[in-house]
């Protein structure tokens, strides 16, 4: 099975093409070899994904042919990541979120938005 149709299939990355991008730009290593999109994936293989600067660990415990509901995800791969990565992501994703509840931005934070996002 092609790794870029596999790491949509198991919900790694939204979109197929995605996946391809992230393989050409080699964010994908396997074996710590960075893995063309259509290269063959095995069972048992370990992988390496660069993901929103936060570098995830996954072990392949099965192949599929199509695109599988989030639930069942856990039979296909493992997540081999350190707690230290993940709990970096979860930092990074609150401070771009706001909490929920305070209402609509003021101005200053609008332009502190704005100043972020370009």
């Amino acid at each position: 099975m092609r790794i870029d149709k596999w790491l949509w299939c198991v919900r790694i990355f939204k979109t197929r093409t995605i996946a391809t991008e992230s393989c050409k730009a080699g964010l994908v290593k396997l074996s710590g070899r960075r893995v063309k999109p259509s290269s063959e994936i095995q069972l048992e293989a370990e992988l390496e994904v660069t993901k929103e600067g936060i570098q995830r660990r996954f072990k392949v415990l099965g192949l599929l042919d199509k695109r599988v509901g989030a639930k069942l995800v856990p039979n296909y791969v493992e997540e081999l990541t350190s707690p230290e990565e993940l709990k970096k992501q979860k930092e990074a994703q609150q401070d771009i979120f706001r909490e929920r509840g305070t209402g609509r931005p003021t101005k200053r934070e609008r332009r502190e938005l704005d100043k972020f996002f370009s």
